[in-house]
């Protein structure tokens, strides 16, 4: 779902003069939610609007680097600040999810709002609550779109180091370092970042080599013993319990990338990283292929997401979901002989 050339009109007439804008993402926002709003933010800015990022839930700490994400408004934690910003907003640009559900409480407000609302995203089944929707996806990710929508609108030229920055941290993210979910596009923006200057490997090393001692200790316990391999459905599964939670005080962002160490496993080709929580159990899905890790959590974990990348929820004992994982494998991968 494309802009077309009079939307895309419409939308620099509505940004010709100064504006109040809010720039909101989801829940448990990752690379791409933050990069996309942050980039998106700067580059509004340079027109002399007045742009505020809403977080609904804090931010992971390995993407403290990116410039201006202190300024982040974060619901859980101010939410009084939050929803004033909804609701003195002229304009609501709402970045990398496709139902107002993905902001919790805020979504209402959205809804209520006058000011002129535009979606980015690229998650399959967009809701149809924007006045302009620019949805596709085939692209790796909502930075991609991000750079695209700032080409549309022929500004080009405003992308700095700044918004190249956060824009190339969704790429990486979301892509995995372009290892899934990419296309020609992907690459071509990529390269038009890199030529203005982005340093990609510093990005990486900022993203990926920011351990503490206690995420590498999770990280071995959870696949010294808390792994599960199946052989048959070239699936494994890692579950974490309460106590688990407890005994390494996990905090937001310490299981982040967990999931990815299964799919390295030879043979593997869907991965399920379960979590319990104390009132909720959340999986992380992952998938090879044309294994598609959406349609198990849209039909089966009240989820969604992308097809080799998906996760969901269940008000349920862990143990339950691990079962209905299982059973449900045949579903969606053919058993073979081992």
């Amino acid at each position: 779902m494309k802009l077309t050339e009079k939307e895309i009109a419409e939308i620099k007439d509505i940004l010709a003069s100064p504006k109040s804008i809010t720039i909101l993402t989801h829940r448990n926002p990752d690379g791409d939610a933050l990069g996309s709003s942050l980039a998106l933010k700067f580059f509004l800015e340079k027109f002399n609007h007045v742009a505020k990022v809403i977080l609904p839930s804090e931010y992971p700490v390995n993407f403290g680097y990116l410039n201006g994400i202190e300024d982040c408004i974060v619901h859980d934690l101010n939410r009084e600040r939050a929803m004033d910003a909804i609701k003195s907003a002229e304009v609501i640009f709402c970045l990398d999810f496709n139902s107002l559900d993905r902001i919790d409480r805020m979504g209402l407000v959205v809804e209520e709002s006058n000011a002129k609302k535009i979606l980015i995203d690229h998650h399959l089944d967009p809701e149809p609550f924007a006045d302009y929707i620019f949805s596709d996806t085939s692209a790796s990710s909502t930075c991609e779109l991000i750079h695209r929508f700032i080409y549309d609108l022929g500004e080009s030229d405003k992308i700095d180091i700044g918004i190249g920055e956060a824009l190339f941290t969704g790429l990486i993210t979301d892509t995995g370092s372009f290892k899934y979910s990419t296309n020609a596009h992907t690459y071509q923006v990529a390269s038009d970042l890199k030529n203005r200057g982005i340093d990609d490997y510093t990005l990486q090393d900022n993203i990926f080599n920011t351990f503490t001692e206690k995420q590498l200790r999770l990280l071995g316990h959870a696949l010294a013993n808390r792994m599960e391999v199946i052989p048959e459905y070239s699936a494994g599964i890692i579950a974490l319990t309460k106590k688990d939670y407890l005994d390494f005080e996990i905090q937001r962002g310490d299981t982040e990338g967990i999931v990815n160490y299964i799919l390295m496993l030879k043979g593997i080709k869907i991965a399920a990283f379960i979590r319990e929580q104390p009132t909720i159990v959340k999986l992380s899905l992952r998938s090879k292929g044309d294994i598609s890790v959406q349609e198990m959590a849209r039909k089966h974990f009240n989820g969604g997401g992308h097809k080799n990348a998906s996760g969901g929820a269940a008000y349920a004992k862990l143990e339950d979901i691990v079962y209905r994982f299982k059973k449900i494998l045949p579903d969606f991968v053919e058993k073979k002989v081992v």
